[in-house]
């Protein structure tokens, strides 16, 4: 099972966080953060798809339901990418970015098809989900999940493949 695939980038002074407008525009942060609000909100799934697509950037496959409230990443959502007919449930937070006291990270999540993502879930940033994985809700994904593998926990482990 591969580790999460990330960027580092170091920061010299206070932490990543307190200097976040050096790492990423402000005005693409309110764009950002704003279309993921209402897209929290919004039940109609071709609309919301419509809306990470064009808006966002990000890679949605056909078919594939984001539940309500399920929170994308608010500063990197284009490296996000989640296959055709899956399901993120209810709450989930999936993050492309980490910001840490010395050094920032980035990376891509990458979601396959017919991948199920249980309720109250955290994807972290470099994680790759398999094609039919199935992720248990309230799992902590820090590492890859295999295609097919069942997952679940915190930590996460592969229950099954």
């Amino acid at each position: 099972m591969a580790k999460r695939q990330t960027e580092r980038y170091p920061v010299e002074g206070p932490n990543s966080l307190w200097q976040l407008y050096k790492t990423v525009s402000f005005w693409k942060v309110v764009k950002c953060f704003t279309v993921v609000q209402l897209a929290r909100y919004v039940p109609w799934m071709p609309f919301k798809n419509w809306m990470y697509r064009t808006l966002l950037g990000m890679k949605i496959g056909e078919q594939t339901a984001v539940a309500l409230m399920v929170m994308m990443d608010t500063m990197f959502p284009e490296r996000i990418s989640i296959g055709s007919n899956s399901i993120i449930g209810y709450n989930t937070t999936i993050l492309a970015h980490e910001y840490l006291i010395e050094e920032y990270r980035l990376g891509d999540v990458k979601i396959g098809s017919r991948v199920m993502i249980g309720a109250n879930s955290t994807v972290l940033p470099g994680v790759t989900i398999g094609d039919g994985a199935t992720v248990s809700a309230g799992t902590l994904v820090h590492r890859d999940v295999p295609a097919g593998a069942f997952a679940g926990g915190n930590p996460m482990q592969i229950i099954r493949q």
